[in-house]
């Protein structure tokens, strides 16, 4: 535990055989106490507490750093992760605790060598499936606190996901538990550790995000680089053991050692053929159930997302919209002069066409978007994080993407286009009428054409 006043150690370069040369001496004489800067709640990595000082695994580790060197340490206390970032940028601390090594960090900080290395896993509600392959997500949301790491490298790497940030932890577990956010993601320690202590019962760690473990380490302000080189030192004296007996005193783990080791052979060689049987079942169970669940969120037809399915996500994004104040748009599009096709060449060209027409539209639909069909020859497009222009722009290219297309009837089919934004106080209804208005008035100007609300 890191106290607001100064610790007070030896002489530096004299503690734990850690030998330093006489300039780095000199040099930590005249700097005085370490100021630094930490993320206030983020249990059990490390928090300020009541009485304002600095605890959890983050601060042992720092606090045998110090020790260690002979380097004292002066915490600056903040409000935020946020503000702890901009206190560092500011020049008011020297060092920040204990965070990941990112190009965006790299342009005001000098990073030491890994204090502790933790995994990061998705955490999504019970009934979400397994995450194996994040960019095969399709419309989700991760909410995320603000300024970390991980959302730097989700926003660069994966943009089919939309992220949604917000000031603390338990904020992000509670949006996921309560079904406005599709998952979060933190370290495998922080992650069991709140879901155990909170109770959020049906949450679960749903996958790993790959090739992406936390290597926490100290941030050093640039203009320091002997400081980091000085750390450095403090941080190689730290062993295995020294983490394994940190950890376990934040976070319980339990260890049963056995007394008769063939009793134990044969019990969990009984366990392990019962387990083998029950997740067999479950997972074919659960195939199942996920193939059932899919049919009934998709048109047979076009094997795009249906109409129960598209106003499910309607509503969800309207909400977030709102809630979060973030654009959001929808196009309404309707395949021109569609009765005729039928009359002259009958339902199975017909078909012929919603499907042609279904698949350049996705075609041209970008990754963030959603196409449904809407009912009939009408299709709905979902435009999250997008203004009116630039809807329009993403409608524009859809009707020339369709108008191009050889649908088999010998002569264009081309589509009309409403569009409209979500305003203040807007709600989901009104949303809809003013595109569907958009739309017949892109019918009423003669077809093959765009109009916004």
């Amino acid at each position: 535990m890191i106290c607001l006043g100064v610790l007070a150690f030896a002489r530096p370069g004299v503690c734990a055989g850690i030998e330093l040369s006489q300039a780095e001496r000199g040099y930590l004489e005249r700097l005085g106490p370490v100021t630094l800067c930490v993320d206030p709640d983020w249990t059990p990595f490390e928090r300020i507490n009541e009485q304002g000082q600095h605890e959890g695994i983050a601060a042992d580790l720092l606090l045998l750093v110090s020790r260690r060197l002979g380097l004292p340490m002066q915490l600056v206390p903040t409000r935020n992760w946020e503000e702890s970032l901009q206190a560092s940028k500011d020049g008011r601390c020297m060092a920040l605790s204990f965070l990941n090594q990112t190009p965006n960090r790299e342009e005001w900080l000098t990073f030491t060598e890994p204090l502790f290395t933790d995994s990061n896993v998705f955490i999504t509600r019970e009934e979400h499936p397994f995450i194996a392959d994040p960019s095969s997500l399709s419309y989700e949301a991760i909410v995320l606190p603000e300024g970390t790491s991980i959302e730097e490298r989700i926003r660069r790497e994966y943009p089919n996901l939309r992220v949604l940030t917000v000031a603390t932890e338990q904020e992000a577990f509670s949006l996921v538990s309560e079904k406005k956010a599709d998952m979060t993601m933190r370290s495998l320690i922080v992650a069991a550790y709140t879901i155990k202590k909170d109770g959020w019962f049906n949450l679960k760690i749903a996958g790993q995000l790959p090739n992406y473990a936390n290597a926490l380490r100290m941030g050093v302000v640039k203009t320091e680089p002997m400081l980091r080189d000085i750390l450095n030192k403090g941080v190689d004296t730290i062993t295995p053991m020294d983490r394994g007996q940190i950890v376990n005193k934040h976070v319980s783990i339990n260890v049963q050692t056995a007394v008769d080791r063939a009793m134990v052979v044969r019990v969990v060689a009984i366990a392990l053929a019962v387990v083998g049987v029950v997740l067999y079942w479950n997972r074919r169970l659960k195939q199942h159930n996920e193939e059932l669940e899919r049919r009934s969120q998709t048109d047979t037809l076009t094997s795009l997302p249906n109409r129960t399915r598209i106003d499910e996500l309607f509503l969800t994004e309207c909400s977030r919209g709102e809630r979060y104040g973030r654009p959001f748009s929808v196009i309404m599009l309707d395949i021109d002069n569609f009765k005729r096709v039928n009359d002259e060449f009958g339902h199975q060209m017909g078909d012929k066409v919603l499907v042609a027409t279904a698949r350049a539209a996705r075609d041209a639909v970008r990754t963030v978007d959603t196409l449904g069909r809407w009912g009939g020859e009408e299709f709905l497009v979902l435009c999250p994080e997008t203004p009116e222009d630039m809807a329009v722009q993403v409608a524009e290219r859809i009707r020339q993407v369709i108008a191009a297309t050889a649908m088999g009837t010998g002569t264009p089919q081309t589509i009309s286009a409403g569009v409209a934004s979500l305003l203040p106080g807007d709600t989901p209804d009104a949303l809809l009428q003013r595109a569907d208005a958009a739309l017949y008035q892109a019918k009423r100007l003669g077809r093959n054409r765009v109009c916004a609300a």
